[in-house]
This record gives C-alpha cells, structure tokens and sequence, in this order.
C-alpha cells in the first residue's frame, strides 16, 4: 500500500488516546520495511517498573472497496479496543453534513422539523466483540454493555444486555492479523467461533453464531444511521427496534439508540444538557431536559475526542420521531447547542416479542 496508508495509521494512533496506549513500530500493511512489524498495546495489568507493551499481531490493509469478513481481528480506530468481526451488516447513512448533488433521482427523507432533505447512502457496519482486556480502558468513553435486548414477561428486569457486544462502522476497523489461536478474551470468542489454520481469516463462524444472528436477528440489526455536525461537533445516532410489549391493556414498543459525540475541531467542550423532542404517531410530543446524559457530562478534546452511549424510549405507538440538542460548555464559559439529527423510530412488521434470552 502507498505511504498515505502509512500516514493514516500513524494519524490514528497519534490523535487518539485510547489508539496512544499503543505504540505502532512500522504498519507492515504499508509496506515499510522488510521484516514483520507488529502492533503493540499497553497491557492493562500495572507493574512496580510501570507499564508492559505485548506483541498483538501484524497490522494488514485498510479495505477500501469490500467489506471485512467474519473472524476479521481489529483495533478501533477512535476507541482503541481490540475486537473481532461477527457479521456485516448494510445501513442506510443519512448524512446531513453532505449536501444532495442531485435532484433527479428520488430521495429518501428521513428527516423532520425542518431538517434537510438528505439521500440515504449504503453503509457497512460490523457486529463485533470487544477484548475484555480493554473494557476498562475505554468504560470511561464508550459503554461495554451497550447492546440491550427485552426481558421476558416473568423477569423483573425491563432489559438485559449482552457484554463486550457493539457496532462499529467500516472506517473504524484497523484490521490485523496474529498468529494467538485465542487473541480475543470473551466469553463467547469460543462458543461463536472455531480455528481453522487452513482458512484465510482462520476464525470461521460456528453453527451457534449462526443461529444465534437468525434468532435475534429483528432485534439486532441496524438499518439507519444519522449524522449531522455544528460547529466541529458530530452527532451520529443509531436507532435500534427493540419489540413490543403489552402493559395495561396496550402495546408499548421499545428503541434503543446509540450515541456517539466527536471533536472534530481542536477547542474543549463538555456536555452539560441534553433537550429531546419525542413525538409519537399517537399524536403526543413530550419534551425531556437534562444534565448530561446517562449520568456523565463528557470533556471532548483533541486528547479525548469522542464519547458513545445507549439509551431507550418507548412509546404506545409503533412508529414516532425523536430529534433534540446537546448544549455543550466552551473553556471560558460560552454555550454551544449542537443538533441531534432527527431520526424515525419505525417497528419491524413483525411485532412478535423478542426472545427472553439468548440460547445455544
């Protein structure tokens, strides 16, 4: 690969402090040098001399065309965390920072309240899993827990997560390669994939990941992603159909959403309020303030750039909108309102309630 790859890989590990744990010595994916270059990470366990860079593996090429299969090794490039492909998914980016350059064909309006009119663009995401080695060096910015799925009717708990689970976009990926036959540490590394040295990618898909995808495929898959930047702040929102549930004599359906805030820009800020507007087809429209979100009010800088949470909503109506604000905190006091870009909350035609839980 030409030098630009090279200088995009070292760009990554020196604007990102999670990617700075690591210490890249050459990117072997650029060709530079003829001896196998490895990608090096801060061990997570502290020692009296301080901490212990480990050999992961050998970084390989950034797929500009394509998408990465499952068993694909990674490291995030904004989080850092090591991870492994499960399976691709294909989304529509409904991108309001891109202006239509054409009107002749038909546009998919995803918007409301005024937004822009934007294209819906395909996109690949990945479900992977996360090392949990690196849970703890990125809990402060990204949630581990964040992939949450229905209770059944007999649990007193509304919801239940799946650990070490998340998505992750195609340009996110920093693929690489290593010869550990258990490079990844979770709990279902083994019970979802098999080695096999004779393959390619020698991770390969065991018949419970599959049946596992098709089982809670409704609730899992992603279809629309929206973004939207003011003022070097970029909001990406996710939302994620959950299932209906009956309480009282109605139907109330469940989303999550996933949030993730980046400082593209140079200059501090911290999230100080949220503001959401929530309108239901039903035909209410409730108003939610807050302080922060999920309990925190994140510092974005060019050290920390970026934060990711879920949260949830439901409504007694299968179909509604959400779009709102975050009110971000400059150094010298003064206040920035960054749009969240509107985004539907639509259900799945088939409004059977999710499985109570995951199975083998």
């Amino acid at each position: 690969m030409a030098a630009p790859a090279l200088s995009r890989c070292l760009s990554a590990l020196a604007t990102n402090p999670a990617l700075r744990l690591r210490a890249l010595t050459a990117c072997s994916a650029c060709g530079v040098g003829q001896r196998q270059q490895h990608a090096r990470l801060l061990s997570s366990r502290n020692r009296p001399e301080g901490k212990v860079l480990e050999p992961v593996g050998v970084f390989e090429a950034l797929k500009q065309q394509g998408k990465y299969e499952t068993g694909q090794l990674f490291l995030h490039s904004v989080f850092g965390y090591r991870g492994i492909v499960l399976f691709p998914w294909h989304a529509r980016l409904y991108d309001r920072d891109v202006a239509s350059c054409s009107s002749d064909s038909k546009t998919e309006n995803s918007g409301t309240q005024g937004s822009k009119e934007v294209k819906g663009k395909t996109h690949t995401y990945y479900q992977v899993l996360i090392d949990t080695r690196d849970c703890p060096h990125i809990s402060q910015r990204s949630q581990t827990e964040a992939v949450t799925f229905l209770a059944n009717h007999d649990d007193s708990r509304a919801l239940y997560a799946i650990p070490g689970l998340d998505y992750v976009s195609h340009e996110d990926i920093l693929p690489y390669s290593s010869s550990d036959r258990s490079p990844i540490q979770h709990e279902l590394f083994e019970r979802f994939l098999s080695y096999d040295p004779s393959k390619a990618l020698p991770f390969v898909a065991r018949d419970t990941l599959r049946a596992w995808q098709e089982k809670n495929h409704p609730w899992l898959e992603l279809s629309d992603v929206h973004r939207e930047t003011t003022e070097n702040i970029r909001v990406t929102v996710i939302p994620f159909y959950m299932g209906m549930r009956e309480a009282q004599n109605s139907h109330v359906y469940w989303w999550r959403y996933c949030i993730r805030l980046e400082n593209l820009g140079t200059e501090v800020v911290q999230l100080r309020e949220r503001h959401w507007r929530i309108f239901s087809l039903s035909g209410t429209l409730e108003t939610v303030r807050g302080r922060g979100v999920v309990g925190r009010e994140p510092v974005l800088s060019k050290e920390q750039p970026a934060f990711q949470y879920s949260s949830h909503v439901s409504l007694q109506a299968p179909s509604g909108h959400m779009w709102g604000t975050f009110r971000f905190e400059k150094p010298e006091g003064s206040q920035l309102d960054v749009r969240i870009p509107p985004f539907s909350l639509e259900s799945n035609k088939d409004d059977k309630a999710p499985p109570a839980g995951y199975s083998w």
